[in-house]
């Protein structure tokens, strides 16, 4: 990717002002390659915890991380068929569904869904592959604050030991991804093996999503592979399970979507999704 010379400015910019906002990194030497000062400023976001940030940082962040998005490519609805017109999928819902290999936070949808965990304020682990580093790092440290606000706010009314139950739906704006909004849900944990309990939870996963698009007037909606990453969800049945409850939903509300994503990142994935959709 060419870095141009406005974001080659910005990226300085809020290194410095990153660490300068951080006690303990405020000294980090933060040189190299673009990709290096990038990953650092990454590193230096994820590690951050919510609290108040100058206008003038959020605004130079919220420029810079737009102009990111446009260069790694804004993939919007009209650009992702429907499984019908991919592979001819004879599945009722054929002509509202998709299946889709990319970077979640590229999609111009009216919501992506975060595979949250019960902290619910992103993953601390600097430049961590997962889902939910992935979100925030291209949101902004908005979403942070905002997930912040809203866990204080359920401190408040169940107790300050409150963690987020599994298999609920979270709303949050979208900041600076090109979806409007985001909806986290922590998903199931898999240890001792499956059970009929764990396929529930993820089954409300799904459900309960659903139900926040159709209550907050979200017509599209694109679920990454909740619980099969960190989670160790067997990513087979995980798939049987989205592309069933799915399905069950849209019996009731088919008018309520224009599109469901299945978004996905690896080709076992790919396959499996078009297996259970064929």
């Amino acid at each position: 990717m060419m870095e141009n010379k406005e974001q080659e400015s910005r990226l300085d910019y809020l290194l410095e002002k990153f660490k300068e906002d951080s006690v303990q990194y405020r000294n980090l030497e933060a040189e190299g390659s673009y990709r290096e000062k990038r990953m650092t400023l990454r590193a230096l976001m994820n590690i951050r915890m919510p609290g108040i940030m100058e206008k003038d940082v959020i605004q130079i962040q919220d420029e810079f991380l737009m102009e990111e998005a446009k260069e790694k490519g804004i993939v919007s609805l009209y650009d992702i068929p429907t499984v019908k017109e991919q592979y001819g999928s004879s599945h009722p819902f054929a002509h509202q569904i998709s299946v889709w290999q990319g970077d979640i936070t590229r999609l111009q949808a009216g919501a992506i869904v975060n595979a949250a965990n019960s902290q619910m304020l992103g993953c601390f682990v600097p430049c961590h592959q997962c889902i939910d580093n992935a979100i925030h790092s291209a949101a902004g440290i908005q979403l942070r604050a905002e997930c912040d606000h809203y866990m204080k706010s359920r401190r408040i009314q169940y107790g300050p030991r409150y963690e987020e139950p599994t298999g609920q739906a979270v709303l949050t704006k979208g900041y600076n991804l090109p979806a409007e909004y985001v909806i986290h849900t922590v998903g199931p944990i898999v240890g001792n093996g499956l059970n009929h309990e764990l396929r529930q939870d993820l089954r409300h996963c799904y459900e309960n999503v659903l139900k926040c698009c159709v209550e907050n007037g979200i017509r599209s909606v694109a679920f990454c592979c909740i619980s099969t990453g960190e989670f160790h969800f067997p990513n087979d049945e995980a798939a049987g399970i989205a592309v069933e409850t799915v399905t069950a939903f849209l019996k009731k509300s088919e008018l309520d979507f224009d599109r469901i994503i299945f978004n996905v990142f690896k080709d076992v994935d790919m396959e499996l999704y078009r297996k259970e959709l064929k």
